[in-house]
């Protein structure tokens, strides 16, 4: 084997496209006189990059395939798991967020990540690259302090996604007063995430308001006949509003993760 395929056989092998058997069965070919048939030049491309941990089958081409690294859905998953994606994600220089994480798994996690940022609020675990220049802005609103951790979830996800966050709390529709004090603040976003739960107006009210997307978040906060988030649900998705886009109920990374791909295109379109 020559030098650079060796050197090849050993990048794939630290960044997980390659198991250690594969890297045996090549070289045991390279010996022999045989050809590999994943010599270097068909090896995967970028796109469809993975790294195996113990549990999971980490995605690496996500970021070049979608323009966003894969993300760990913290809940049912072990400590060990979250950390097997995490080390493969910083391994290939790519961020990382987990979302719905409990106190245990974030202990495991920052001992082995001490840059690590647990959001107790938001239940998320974060690692962004460093001196990386964030591109559009999000801003974020919050019916009420209940709401606050989706709205958190949203922003740390934006956060993740590099983009710059404007957070609004507390300006529910019950003091309509609030909202229009910011109304300024509102229009200087590339995009809003607005998280209500109760009647879930706020997102029509927002919309009204400016000339850009709208992803409302629908909250399981509320009495009874707020059936769990339900009915806010509805009401959102019967918006008046025409910019108005809804995602599942307490889905406040989703929201951001949308909100963070428009914020980053139109950040591209003015600097082009």
């Amino acid at each position: 084997m020559e030098p650079e395929q060796f050197k090849t056989t050993l990048n794939q092998l630290l960044d997980g496209s390659l198991s250690i058997p594969d890297v045996v069965d090549r070289l045991v070919r390279s010996q022999s006189g045989v050809e590999h048939p994943s010599n270097s030049k068909q090896s995967p491309s970028p796109a469809n990059k993975t790294a195996l941990t113990s549990e999971a089958c980490v995605d690496l081409g996500r970021a070049e395939r979608c323009g966003f690294p894969e993300v760990v859905y913290g809940r049912g998953k072990t400590p060990k798991a979250i950390v097997g994606v995490f080390e493969a994600l910083t391994a290939a220089g790519q961020a990382c967020l987990a979302t719905l994480v409990n106190d245990e798994q974030a202990t495991v996690v920052q001992a082995r990540f001490p840059d690590v940022v647990f959001n107790k609020t938001a239940r998320t675990l974060r690692i962004s690259p460093k001196n990386q220049k964030s591109r559009g802005l999000v801003a974020v609103v919050s019916a009420g302090t209940s709401d606050l951790p989706i709205a958190e979830e949203a922003v740390e996800t934006i956060r993740w996604a590099n983009c710059e966050v404007d957070l609004i709390v507390d300006v529910g529709v019950a003091g309509p007063q609030r909202l229009l004090n910011r109304v300024e603040q509102l229009r200087r976003a590339d995009s809003i995430v607005v998280v209500a739960g109760m009647e879930g107006a706020l997102p029509s009210v927002v919309a009204g308001h400016v000339s850009t997307p709208v992803f409302a978040v629908p909250t399981s906060v509320g009495y009874g006949a707020n059936f769990g988030g339900v009915s806010a649900l509805l009401s959102m998705l019967n918006s008046c509003a025409s910019n108005v886009a809804v995602v599942n109920i307490d889905a406040g990374f989703k929201a951001a993760y949308l909100a963070g791909m428009v914020a980053r295109a139109t950040a591209t379109t003015s600097n082009n």
